[in-house]
């Protein structure tokens, strides 16, 4: 059996069910107990959990992450939850310089079990400062993972195995402007393993290659292109490190075009990465260049217009990928 359910709540069934599980679980961010979450993530968790468990905490991002990465190289397993990854720069020091790199530093003796999510990228006009997509930031650091989901059944799947199962650093990566969508959960209980990209949409002409929401822009042109007799393959790649590229190269393999969706700047961007492996070991399953869209090289502005012209759409990844179908020229 499963339930129509939305994003948030799907996120919020991983957590508590870990949490009833497993003691050493525990969720600590700014307004995640008596307010129930900034976007109502955490919303009961405090009941049920006790403020021990659901801990709010000031607003001091470097300050909660160092408490829970300590906590974490002492045994326990705690999710920290960002208002937004914009706003967890300031705890880069404890990510980057602490989290990942303790069990090499310390000759595999100890490891720092955290999950680190909160929702990334852009929510429409909330200014420059609020609107960065992080992936690459954090899948540049060794020794962490980062996972970057879609939608709720995948989200739920991979917060579990994170918790559950990751004795590394996880940087679990949502979209706000998501938490609303719905779809079918199972009733009974499942993990997704990290490291694994998943085929949304079967297709013979062409590879389409996104994850985090821009999978609503790679999914409908995928519709769109469809009416014109075009066969878009669709991978959420789900996880940015470690990087499935072979489930990439395989389809390749099949339709001869890749084209990467992103809503990252493009400098040394995933799809730089992705392009870099594609060509190195596909080169000569190839058709046409890899192509890739992603947001425009510059701060993101508040004005509507401008957003709309700084990030990817439909129209412009049908385009792209008639360029690629040599059906532009």
């Amino acid at each position: 059996m499963a339930r129509l359910i939305a994003y948030r709540e799907a996120l919020r069934e991983a957590m508590s069910e870990e949490m009833r599980r497993d003691e050493r679980v525990f969720l600590m961010g700014e307004e995640v107990a008596e307010y129930n979450g900034a976007y109502k993530v955490s919303q009961g968790m405090l009941a049920e959990f006790g403020q021990k468990r659901v801990i709010d905490t000031p607003i001091s991002e470097l300050g909660f992450t160092a408490v829970a990465v300590g906590a974490a190289q002492n045994g326990l397993r705690p999710i920290v939850e960002f208002m937004t990854w914009n706003f967890a720069v300031l705890a880069m020091d404890q990510i980057l310089n602490t989290a990942s790199k303790m069990l090499a530093m310390s000759g595999g003796q100890i490891n720092c079990p955290i999950v680190l999510r909160g929702p990334n990228g852009s929510a429409g006009q909330l200014g420059a400062q609020h609107s960065t997509a992080f992936e690459s930031y954090y899948a540049n650091i060794p020794g962490i993972k980062v996972v970057s989901t879609s939608n709720g059944y995948d989200a739920k799947g991979l917060l579990k195995q994170a918790i559950r199962y990751e004795n590394d650093p996880i940087i679990f990566m949502e979209s706000e402007v998501s938490y609303g969508d719905k779809m079918e959960i199972p009733d009974e209980e499942y993990y997704i393993p990290i490291g694994k990209a998943d085929i949304k949409k079967v297709g013979r002409d062409v590879t389409i290659v996104s994850w985090n929401k821009m999978m609503k822009v790679a999914l409908d042109a995928a519709a769109e292109l469809e009416k014109e007799n075009i066969s878009a393959e669709v991978i959420d790649l789900r996880t940015i490190r470690p990087l499935d590229w072979m489930t990439i190269l395989e389809s390749v393999k099949k339709t001869n075009r890749l084209v990467i969706i992103e809503e990252q700047w493009p400098f040394a961007s995933i799809s730089s990465e992705i392009s870099y492996r594609i060509q190195k070991e596909g080169f000569d399953y190839l058709d046409a260049p890899i192509r890739r869209l992603t947001a425009a090289d510059a701060p993101l502005h508040y004005a509507p217009n401008l957003i709309s012209l700084a990030l990817p759409d439909v129209a412009r990844t049908v385009k792209l990928v008639k360029e690629v179908m040599y059906q532009n020229k």
